[in-house]
């Protein structure tokens, strides 16, 4: 009964926050400074035309019934058309969103394979020049601008040592001559679906750069969470005794240790994947241009780094 009661009173909160958030979403809608129907009529529009383009988006009707209109659409999952494109937004979610979702995975489990492991060793190695140096990168990777983060391995990796493309999903190769049949979305996997292995091994490398750019905060917030959460383990008598029974270093910290030590870890996996989400425009723009001003002298890429719209050439 006890767990009933609290289900209930936790999808009462959680239905009061979303028509919360909608309500807000629609009132900082209405306070932007911009005309919706300016913008849909397109560049210099006449009168006529952004008249006409309110009466199409309904911005003529008053406040609640728009707002009734908008939390209907929202919660049929129907999120209107897009100025910029003219395209209905789930059609561009449909298009664009995979590639976002395949980015913020990957740059999440690459934080936590680097950030982890990282805080382990610093904790082993307290006091040690291990743990300073993975302290000072921790430091340095939760300070360091993201912009700045994917101009720096850009230089190195693609225009110093041309081993990592510069930008793109794909190849010209493979995205132009012979490009993956679209069933996920996920090049990843659309790659292994079509039994294209050198299709993944081509985006698995161009997929590199963005999430290491990516990963850095997040694993930088993991190396630290985890190092505190194992210092204190390591102090503890079950530690203690299985050292003194002469179990290997290794067996301790990763078996015995690491475990108990992973609730703080475990809450940066939540917190990572919601900052990949978002950080993930940022870097999608660094790495989306064309080649032009700085170009890999082995390797390089002319599309987006976001995936396009169904096309001949997507």
């Amino acid at each position: 009964m006890e767990l009933l009661r609290y289900i209930l009173r936790r999808t009462f909160l959680s239905a009061f926050v979303l028509v919360g958030v909608t309500f807000l979403v629609f009132v900082v809608a209405q306070v932007v400074p911009s005309d919706p129907a300016a913008l849909y009529a397109g560049p210099r529009p006449t009168a006529e035309q952004i008249e006409k383009a309110r009466q199409e988006l309904n911005l003529d009707a008053p406040l609640p019934a728009r707002f009734a209109t908008f939390a209907g659409a929202m919660a049929s999952a129907d999120f209107g058309i897009s100025y910029k494109s003219r395209r209905l937004i789930a059609e561009d979610l449909s298009a664009y969103l995979p590639a976002t979702l395949e980015l913020a995975i990957f740059s999440t489990g690459l934080a936590l394979l680097i950030g982890i492991p990282l805080g382990v060793i610093a904790a082993a190695q307290q006091g040690g020049w291990a743990d300073r140096f993975c302290s000072f990168g921790s430091i340095a990777a939760v300070a360091m601008p993201t912009f700045f983060l994917a101009m720096i391995l850009q230089l190195i990796f693609a225009q110093w040592l041309g081993i990592l493309p510069l930008s793109g999903r794909l190849s010209r190769e493979i995205a132009i001559s012979a490009p993956l049949p679209m069933v996920t979305g996920f090049n990843l996997i659309d790659a292994l679906i079509a039994g294209r292995l050198n299709a993944f091994g081509d985006a698995l490398t161009h997929l590199i750069l963005p999430a290491l750019t990516l990963a850095s905060y997040p694993a930088g917030v993991a190396m630290r969470l985890t190092r505190s959460a194992m210092i204190e383990i390591l102090e503890r008598r079950h530690i203690v005794a299985a050292r003194a029974l002469g179990l290997s270093e290794p067996r301790i910290l990763f078996g015995h240790a690491l475990p108990n030590a992973m609730g703080p870890a475990l809450t940066v996996i939540g917190l990572s994947f919601a900052y990949a989400l978002t950080g993930a425009v940022l870097v999608e723009i660094i790495f989306a241009g064309r080649v032009s001003a700085v170009t890999s002298p082995k390797r390089s890429s002319p599309r987006t780094f976001r995936s396009s719209p169904p096309s001949p050439w997507s």
